[in-house]
């Protein structure tokens, strides 16, 4: 019973600091203020939003999506980096319970969190946050890995983009491919972030897994004919969170 009653409140604890995620996912890639305005304000008509309206989750039920003011549709992914913050927190909790690496790791999935969320809005990520999740690897992974995902990922996008701007645009007659990347920049610290946490085989678990996860819109793109874009980072996260908790070993099926 009581360690059902600390799994709730380490889950709230998570919810609280996914409200924050979210101050950060918007106000970053603007280049606002993170400290000013203290309170939030609706997007739409910029009145300030009250304190028992900007309880997470709750507020949002409460309130039925809308704001209270102009009656605007309040974005759904503010609950859902709430729900999603406190979910993270939860498991990684009863994966290390309370120790050094676990506090280290929820900082390090909050940051991949909004990495994720700003990568699939803007489709490119703050440098510094890309390399604070590099450098809070280093406190409890291994460099030597981290350095060899990170070369790794600079290889493979350079023969994928060399297929795409130099045989595929030939082939398909796409003027537009000839200066289109393969890869993001931000995809390579995340490499190597992934490699200096869990290693050679389970890194490259990961990263195939969140390659195979990111074939579904990219697929979904193709049949609907929409030239949109995948963000990989969102896809690389996933990856790595479900790679660290089932410790799923891909080597494992040739063994």
């Amino acid at each position: 019973m009581i360690r059902m009653e600390l799994y709730f409140i380490v889950i709230l604890v998570g919810i609280v600091f996914g409200s924050f995620l979210n101050v950060l996912i918007h106000r970053i890639p603007l280049g606002l203020s993170l400290i000013k305005p203290l309170g939030s304000i609706c997007l739409s008509c910029q009145s300030n939003i009250r304190w028992f309206e900007n309880i997470p989750v709750f507020s949002y039920i409460f309130l039925k999506g809308k704001c209270s003011n102009c009656q605007k549709p309040i974005s759904a992914l503010y609950p859902l980096v709430e729900i999603l913050t406190g979910l993270v927190t939860l498991i990684l909790y009863m994966k290390y319970w309370f120790n050094f690496d676990l506090i280290v790791t929820i900082i390090l999935f909050y940051t991949l969190i909004v990495l994720s969320f700003i990568d699939l809005k803007y489709k490119a990520v703050p440098d510094y946050l890309l390399i604070f999740s590099v450098a809070l690897v280093l406190l409890i992974g291994d460099l030597t890995n981290a350095l060899l995902f990170a070369g790794g990922f600079v290889l493979l996008e350079l023969a994928l983009t060399f297929y795409i701007q130099n045989i595929k645009a030939k082939i398909t007659k796409n003027k537009a491919l000839e200066s289109q990347r393969a890869l993001g920049e931000g995809d390579i610290p995340i490499a190597a972030v992934i490699g200096g946490l869990l290693g050679v085989h389970l890194g490259i678990s990961a990263i195939f897994l969140g390659a195979l996860l990111a074939l579904l819109p990219a697929l979904y793109n193709l049949i609907s004919k929409k030239e949109i874009e995948t963000a990989f980072i969102p896809f690389l996260s996933l990856g790595l969170f479900i790679t660290l908790i089932t410790e799923f070993n891909i080597f494992s099926w040739f063994l």
